[in-house]
């Protein structure tokens, strides 16, 4: 595919990058682990070694080299893998042999995290998927890049509540296992409803079974800049700001082509997806709340912020799409508590809740994103909130997830810090009214009606 840019272009994105934060925020390859089943997990997880070394080899030095020739910072280079209940399946041992070698491979190729260590069970569970599913504690406790996700519900297939139920106590487990770590373990775990297999953000990307052998998808970043167009914007309306957002995204997306277009042919594989998800940090300049506070509210969270937030994500998809044919994976907009200032000032000051967050999650890319809670809540109350967003994911047709993080030990106001990318997070306080005879009733809540389409 041929980009021709003009000079005023060519300003355009070098003012993006110098001035607004513009980024680059992963190169992700899917890689495809069918066909590494051994009959131990110790040979499937050599296998799994090899397979990631032989692929990936070439994907850091790659991005380096599209890095210092367009000047467009690649702040992450990532894979995602098949899910590894599959390929664990007939192999007998402890999945937890193949998180070993995917870390192993994921620390000598200089990727930053393998996403994959995952199960889909919105159906029910095999055998091979419980057995994951009980190994994740572990995996992500004794591995430092490697990323889990469990899928408990869609919109064709309803919620799995056993597994929701399970959920709950997974991520206690995680927390408790590396309690000493602010609970990291939770901060690479995600539970979804309507996974999407072509989503290069971690922590809940894998390689799609529908997938090819390998592939590159980008997932772009530039809060900065969508904060930047509407900043003169004064008195405008609202139509008119939602304008200058496609127009900004239409200038995120089409960098982030380039850089997707030039890995691919450089590395010799298909180029998958641009996603523009809006992805922020706790760095000031790069949080979507102050995009949404740009708007006109005083502070994140208050009356209004979801319709913001619905004008904002709406305006991201419109730009993208118009600038790129292969736009996929989540694109819209994330709101991580612990990755955004706007949002850690809004818990800080009482402007954001739970419930707030809640209602913002049926219009963002995900869910319940990054979020400290205290120590003491209980797994029947983390899988109430699991089933929630589950919920609301089933009944909307979109991807909605939950990336909770009980840290043993805090309180509501207490802050945790997990370094990086990842920021810190004020402990937020929840809804402590007892719901254990529904999270123990188990079966399935069924699809809806609408779910049925054909």
């Amino acid at each position: 595919m041929s980009f021709e840019f003009s000079k005023a272009r060519f300003l355009d994105v070098i003012r993006m990058i110098e001035d607004y934060r513009l980024d680059i925020r992963t190169v992700t390859m899917g890689i495809s682990l069918i066909g590494c089943t051994r009959p131990t997990t110790e040979a499937t997880a050599q296998a799994v070694y090899d397979r990631v070394m032989e692929r990936a080899r070439d994907l850091v030095p790659v991005c380096e080299g599209i890095e210092r020739e367009l000047g467009i910072p690649i702040v992450n280079k990532r894979i995602s893998v098949s899910p590894i209940a599959l390929v664990a399946a007939g192999a007998e041992g402890n999945p937890v042999d193949i998180a070993h070698a995917l870390d192993r491979a994921a620390s000598e190729l200089g990727v930053n995290f393998v996403g994959g260590y995952s199960a889909l069970v919105e159906k029910g569970g095999t055998t091979a998927d419980k057995r994951l599913i009980y190994s994740i504690p572990e995996a992500l406790a004794e591995t430092n890049n490697v990323c889990s996700s469990v899928n408990v519900a869609s919109s064709r297939a309803g919620i799995n509540m056993n597994a929701v139920a399970k959920m709950g106590e997974i991520v206690k487990e995680a927390a408790e296992a590396t309690a000493d770590r602010s609970s990291i373990a939770c901060a690479k775990l995600v539970v979804f409803a309507n996974a999407v297999g072509d989503n290069p953000f971690m922590a809940g990307a894998f390689h799609g079974i529908e997938e090819p052998d390998t592939v590159i998808s980008v997932g772009v970043s530039g809060p900065g800049v969508v904060d930047n167009a509407i900043a003169p914007l004064k008195g405008a309306t609202l139509n008119e700001i939602a304008e200058e957002i496609k127009k900004a995204a239409f200038k995120i997306t089409r960098a982030g082509q380039l850089v997707g277009t030039m890995a691919a042919e450089r590395l010799g594989v298909p180029f998958g997806i641009v996603d523009l998800s809006l992805a922020p940090t706790a760095e000031m300049g790069d949080s979507v709340a102050h995009v949404l506070e740009r708007m006109g509210l005083d502070q994140v969270g208050t009356h209004g912020t979801t319709a913001a937030l619905a004008l904002l994500n709406d305006a991201v998809k419109k730009g993208g799409m118009m600038a790129c044919s292969r736009v996929g994976g989540l694109s819209g907009s994330f709101i991580p508590v612990s990755e955004d200032k706007g949002m850690i000032d809004a818990v800080h000051s009482g402007a954001i809740s739970m419930d707030k967050l809640e209602a913002m999650t049926s219009i963002c890319s995900v869910g319940f994103d990054m979020i400290a809670i205290p120590g003491d809540t209980s797994a029947e109350l983390i899988a109430g909130m699991i089933a929630d967003e589950a919920a609301i994911g089933v009944m909307n047709h979109k991807t909605t997830a939950s990336r909770l993080i009980p840290v043993p030990g805090t309180k509501p106001g207490d802050e945790v810090n997990f370094g990086g990318l990842l920021g810190y997070a004020p402990v937020i306080s929840v809804n402590t009214v007892g719901n254990d005879e529904f999270i123990h009733r188990g079966g399935f809540i069924p699809a809806p009606v609408h779910g049925f389409r054909n």
